[in-house]
């Protein structure tokens, strides 16, 4: 299943990177990015394309799921490409009054707007094919070392999991806040800047109550039902290799090899 976590849907999907055990997603999201900091020249960036194409090829997830996620880094990616394509020393093209181009800032310019576009859609693959479960149980099962350092991991995970949850929820409220506004002469798109963010107060307001009363009855319910962390607790669904993840772990170790060699 694809679910996207803004709307809180799912999408009927099986593959074999749906039927991976997080773990093992976890560990080849962060191999990804590890790489992409590795890489340095266009064989590397290559070597990475083709990686990236294979995993959203065995997802079988649209490709514009995997661009939604391009709208919210924009903003970022032209602030860097700029600095970066204006900002960098070498050989002159082209210049326009205070304003250089370098072949080495084209060249900057290029890997970044790569490696920010692939960090955003290599993040993506594994959030459309773990649901929020699965990723809080690999990382609570990840990172259970840090328990012997006291370090409450599975609260962490707990936290993550609700706060994933809670996203739909907060963004239905918020469209029935808007309208129920709207409905009442609310105006949240003329005006400047400022005028813009004075008229969000009647939205935020009773979003904020909304969100507060939600958490303090789900912390009643949990108190409740007697909850008491981690320790102890045992899993309905407990997470087991395969072989197809063994086989994921020597493909991303392989793939790693292969950027820093190149």
């Amino acid at each position: 299943m694809i679910r996207d976590i803004t709307l809180g849907q799912y999408y009927p999907v099986d593959s074999v990177l749906h039927r991976m055990d997080p773990r093992t997603k976890l560990f080849g999201t962060m191999t990804f990015i590890i790489s992409l900091f590795f890489a340095g020249n266009f064989m590397a960036y290559g070597v990475a394309t083709v990686f990236l194409i294979l995993v959203i090829r065995l997802s079988k997830v649209p490709f514009e799921f995997m661009v939604r996620g391009l709208k919210a880094i924009l903003f970022l990616l032209l602030i860097s490409v700029s600095f970066n394509l204006f900002l960098t020393p070498g050989t002159l093209v082209f210049q326009l009054g205070f304003l250089k181009i370098t072949w080495e800032g084209i060249r900057l310019a290029g890997f970044m707007a790569l490696r920010l576009v692939y960090l955003v859609i290599g993040s993506t693959v594994m959030t459309l094919t773990t649901t929020p479960n699965q990723l809080t149980d690999g990382m609570e099962r990840s990172l259970g070392f840090l328990n012997k350092c006291k370090v409450p991991v599975h609260e962490i995970s707990m936290m993550m999991s609700i706060a994933l949850r809670f996203i739909p929820i907060l963004v239905e409220e918020t469209d029935k806040i808007m309208k129920a506004q709207m409905a009442r002469g609310a105006d949240f798109e003329s005006g400047n800047l400022i005028q813009k963010a004075k008229n969000m107060v009647p939205l935020l307001v009773p979003l904020f109550i909304s969100a507060f009363r939600r958490a303090t009855d789900l912390a009643m319910a949990m108190e409740a039902r007697c909850y008491h962390g981690g320790d102890g607790r045992t899993k309905m669904k407990p997470l087991q290799y395969e072989r197809r993840d063994y086989l994921g772990y020597l493909v991303c170790v392989g793939y790693l090899a292969a950027v820093i060699f190149v």
